[in-house]
C-alpha cells in the first residue's frame, strides 16, 4: 500500500516538483498540496494522509502552528519538516510541536525518500547539521527557551501575533478567526503585555525572530 502524502509549501513550483517525483516512488503517492498552514490543516481533514511534508515558514499559519493543531487531533499522522530554515528556534519549535523529522530543503531527493520511510517505520530522521542543533540544545540544557513566545503567549496569541505581523488590520483578523473586533483588540493587548512590545515594529521584529513569519 502507498504511503499518502500531502506537500505543503507556499511556492508553488516546489509544490509540483516534490508531488511528480514523489509519484515516481513505488510506495508513496501524493494525494494533495496547500499553500499555508490553513490549507494543510483543511487537507488532512478532508484526505487523511499517512504523512505531511510540511514547510516551516508559511503565510497565515506557519509551519509551526499547524503542525499542532495536525498532530494535537491527528497524533498517528506523521510531519516531517522541509525548510530553508537551520535555526534552532524554526527546529525545536517543530520538533515540539510534533514532528518526527526535519530536513533542509537543499537535501537531495534520495535523502527525503529515506527520510519518509524511516518516518513511517516509527523512527525519526534528522538531516545531519540538525541533528548537531538538537544535540548541542539538549547538552547544554539552557533554560532559555522558557523566556519564548512558546511559553508566553497561548496558541490563539501566536496566531494573532503572525497576522499582525503580516500587517492584517483588526478587522480582517477578526473575520480570519471567526471573533469579534473587541476579542482581536484584547488579544494584541495581551501580546503586547506578555512581550513587552509597545508597538506594531517590536511585534513584528519578535514575530520573525521566533519563526512565526519569515516576512
Amino acid at each position: 500500500m502507498s504511503i499518502k502524502i500531502i506537500v505543503v509549501d507556499e511556492h508553488k513550483i516546489l509544490r509540483e516538483g516534490l508531488s511528480s517525483l514523489i509519484n515516481k516512488q513505488p510506495n508513496m503517492k501524493t494525494i494533495g498540496e496547500a499553500t499555508d498552514g490553513r490549507e494543510a490543516i483543511e487537507a488532512v481533514k478532508k484526505l487523511s494522509p499517512d504523512l505531511v511534508l510540511m514547510d516551516v515558514t508559511m503565510p497565515n499559519l506557519n509551519g509551526i502552528e499547524a503542525t499542532r493543531k495536525i498532530k494535537s487531533k491527528n497524533p498517528d499522522i506523521e510531519v516531517i519538516a522541509l525548510s530553508l530554515h537551520s535555526d534552532r528556534r524554526f527546529v525545536l519549535g517543530m520538533i515540539d510541536a510534533g514532528a518526527s523529522g526535519y530536513l533542509l530543503k537543499e537535501c537531495a531527493f534520495d535523502e527525503l525518500v529515506r527520510a519518509i520511510n524511516t518516518v513511517m517505520d516509527g523512527k525519526k530522521y534528522l538531516s545531519p547539521e540538525i541533528s548537531d542543533i538538537l544535540i548541542e540544545e539538549y547538552t547544554m540544557k539552557n533554560s532559555n527557551d522558557k523566556s519564548t513566545i512558546y511559553s508566553k503567549l497561548t496558541p490563539r496569541e501566536r496566531e494573532v501575533l503572525q497576522q499582525i505581523a503580516e500587517g492584517k488590520s483588526t478587522k480582517e483578523i477578526a473575520k480570519n478567526f471567526s471573533i469579534s473586533i473587541k476579542t482581536v483588540e484584547t488579544h494584541r493587548q495581551h501580546i503586547k503585555k506578555k512581550l513587552k512590545a509597545t508597538s506594531i515594529a517590536k511585534l513584528t521584529k519578535i514575530a520573525i525572530r521566533e519563526g512565526l513569519t519569515s516576512l
